[in-house]
């Protein structure tokens, strides 16, 4: 596998699913081609770093920017500084060929390192809207690779370092991107899955299950949900699924939730970058609620364009209630086509060639 005459890539990657998984992938996508990977990340990073396929997993201080009083403006500079001075000595460590950057702030202290002692760097944006952290660093990277054909905030003279791979999904995500999707007919079980994200999700623990009781009995009793929700909600859903006999299995977490996804007729959840990747390779419809009162409506933008090429129904949270759903989810079953119609055009949105096209942008950066 490795070769000791290979270079090292450094990642950097926030602590969230949405820029751990691309990094992931990439990481997968070197190693088989015989570099060596290292991911750098802040604290919140530990509870993915087990699993993820690096050499070793450097930790690094880092902060958000959560206020704009001088003195929570004060802390996070010099946490970054303190980042960067830490970043600096690790690069002279490890001798990075290229680092590569996928958003939160944690990226931060190791791109600028990096630009410090003239290491090639790039960064890869999963959203439709150029991140905060990614819109601080833009200017300064070599290349930006980025999911979409088109992103908010990437214009000028960034445009010409700019490069549309696509968003990175894993491995598993590509092998369950062979199984076709399956148009339930009208005895058929309908496989429904509701998840919120890495962060779970309140508002669907809320909304899908009176949603769902409101369904025609020939419906509930064909349905089987799978859904997330936050442990302390966890037990309220399965009683109200119990109560109108819908067959539903509900956890916090399911670690093999790309294979449920597969197996789904229909996917309700939020909008995140990782999900859209997923969805789009392997090709199946979903209604989609971004997340609300994000910085960016980088959720809304995503859902938007997936919306616009029929992959998707994006429905906005203040306008989504339980009747509402109810009425969505009633309309598409008995109408199987439109599922079938949307699974296609989801499909052809996806891009599984994407860790290929991020790891050509790197091995050019090597050199």
């Amino acid at each position: 596998m490795h070769n000791d005459n290979m270079p090292c890539i450094l990642l950097a990657a926030g602590g969230t699913g949405g820029h751990l998984f691309p990094a992931f992938a990439l990481a997968e996508e070197l190693a088989r081609r015989g570099y060596l990977v290292d991911l750098v990340t802040d604290m919140r990073g530990d509870r993915y770093g087990t699993g993820f396929p690096a050499r070793k997993v450097h930790q690094i201080p880092s902060a958000t920017l959560t206020g704009k009083s001088p003195v929570a403006v004060a802390q996070t500079v010099w946490t970054l500084s303190r980042g960067i001075t830490a970043a600096v000595k690790l690069l002279g460590d490890i001798r990075p060929a290229v680092v590569i950057g996928f958003g939160g702030y944690p990226t931060f202290p190791p791109l600028m390192a990096a630009k410090l002692r003239g290491v090639k760097t790039a960064l890869h944006e999963q959203n439709a809207v150029l991140g905060r952290a990614n819109r601080m660093l833009a200017a300064r990277v070599d290349a930006i690779a980025t999911s979409f054909q088109h992103v908010k905030f990437l214009d000028g003279p960034l445009a010409a370092k700019t490069r549309f791979t696509g968003n990175p999904v894993r491995d598993v995500v590509i092998e369950l991107s062979s199984r076709p999707y399956w148009t339930p007919d009208s005895s058929d079980t309908i496989q429904l899955l509701v998840f919120g994200g890495s962060q779970g999700a309140r508002f669907f623990s809320d909304t899908v299950p009176p949603a769902m009781t409101r369904l025609p009995q020939d419906i509930r009793q064909r349905l089987r949900i799978v859904q997330q929700a936050r442990q302390e909600d966890v037990e309220r859903v399965r009683q109200a699924y119990a109560q109108s006999g819908i067959s539903a299995d509900i956890a916090p977490f399911f670690p093999d939730l790309p294979d449920i996804m597969a197996n789904s007729h229909l996917i309700i959840g939020r909008a995140g970058a990782s999900t859209i990747a997923e969805l789009t390779v392997m090709g199946r419809p979903s209604i989609l609620v971004p997340l609300p009162h994000a910085l960016d409506n980088d959720q809304l933008q995503n859902a938007a364009m997936l919306a616009e090429s029929g992959g998707a129904w994006c429905i906005e949270q203040k306008d989504l209630d339980a009747d509402r759903l109810a009425n969505e989810v009633e309309r598409l079953i008995r109408d199987p086509m439109l599922l079938l119609n949307a699974a296609n055009a989801a499909r052809s949105q996806g891009k599984p060639d994407a860790v290929q096209r991020l790891a050509e942008l790197v091995a050019e950066l090597a050199g």
